[in-house]
This record gives C-alpha cells, structure tokens and sequence, in this order.
C-alpha cells in the first residue's frame, strides 16, 4: 500500500496554516495554532486517531479567531483528503461514542466523497475563557469541505463545556481511526460507484 500521508500549506492576508498528515501514525501530534484551546482539541484528536498530526498556524488572532480557526480546518481536510488518495481499500464509515466525565458525545463519518456537516450540542456555555465554542462548528464546516466527507456529531450531555468538545473531538479521533483504516478484504474503492 502506498504511503498515506500528505502536507498542505495555504497562506492569505489574514492566516498563514501548514498542515502534514499520516494516516498510518502513532497518534504523534505538534500543534501550533496561537489559540491553546484549538490546540488542546486537535491534539486529542491526533492522540486518539492515531494520525500523525503536525500543524502550524500564525493567523491575525489580534482581530477574530475566526479566520485562524476556519483555515485550520480547510487546510487540514485538504491534507486528509490527499493522503486517502482515491480511498481504495479504505473501511469509509467509522462511528464512536466517548464519554469524558459528565459529558458523552457520538460521531459518525461516512468518506465517501461528499460533504455534509450536522453538528447538534447541548452545553450552552459560549465560551471556554477568551475561545468562542461557535468557531467549533466552522472548524467543523471547513474540515468536511475540504476533507469531501460527511460528518455526524451528536453531543448528547454534559454540563462542563470542555469535557462536551473534549468528548466531541475523541468521538469525532475514533470515528476517523475506524473509517481510514485499511479494510484487508476491500480491494477496490468502497461504492458501488466505483470512484469516490
């Protein structure tokens, strides 16, 4: 099987981002985006997807996290979308559901090649000190985009806001570990399409 792994790269006014993948790793993660609780998030992320997970991120947070969140996410579905390649012998679904003390989250992820986001949460707080929790579904809607795979993701309780998303991003790490991974007995691209 060929190496899968990719390193995107996208630089604007607002944001520079880097981001390099393996999808075969050890769960090795660097982050660095200037926004610790994004940080925090994609390195258990990393952890518990076992993808080897290198991001670097200087972005014009003097003004909004926004941009700086956003383009995390595009760039970083970029790279997963060129290391799975044309998605041949991959399992393509993956599902988890993480508890993390109060809180418990599903995920589901379908790689099938088309974007859908549905993100439903029950925690109420808006923010996590300075970090606004509504970036989280940008993140999300970028990730999705660029990645070109649907993403379900129920928070279902949990009164702490950071055990909520902590739970989340570990559903969301399971979901993608089981869908990437390589399926021994799936040969070809796993549609009925044919291509992905």
């Amino acid at each position: 099987m060929r190496k899968r792994t990719a390193e995107v790269s996208r630089r604007t006014r607002e944001t520079s981002v880097r981001v390099r993948v393996n999808l075969d790793g050890a769960g090795k993660v660097s982050v660095r985006t200037g926004l610790g609780f994004l940080d925090h998030m994609l390195e258990l992320f990393g952890r518990h997807s076992l993808i080897d997970l290198v991001v670097s991120a200087k972005g014009d947070i003097h003004v909004d996290y926004h941009h700086t969140v956003e383009d995390v996410g595009l760039v970083m579905g970029k790279a997963l979308d060129r290391a799975l390649g044309t998605r041949k012998g991959i399992s393509r679904y993956g599902w988890s559901i993480v508890p993390m003390d109060d809180a418990l989250s599903w995920a589901a992820v379908d790689l099938g090649g088309r974007p859908y986001m549905v993100l439903q949460t029950t925690t109420r707080r808006r923010k996590i000190l300075d970090f606004d929790l509504g970036l989280i579904r940008d993140f999300f809607q970028a990730l999705v985009t660029a990645g070109k795979f649907n993403l379900h993701i129920l928070q279902l309780y949990g009164k702490d806001p950071h055990h909520a998303y902590e739970s989340v991003f570990k559903a969301l790490a399971r979901a993608m570990r089981m869908a990437v991974a390589s399926d021994p007995r799936e040969k070809a691209v796993p549609s009925t399409k044919g291509k992905i």
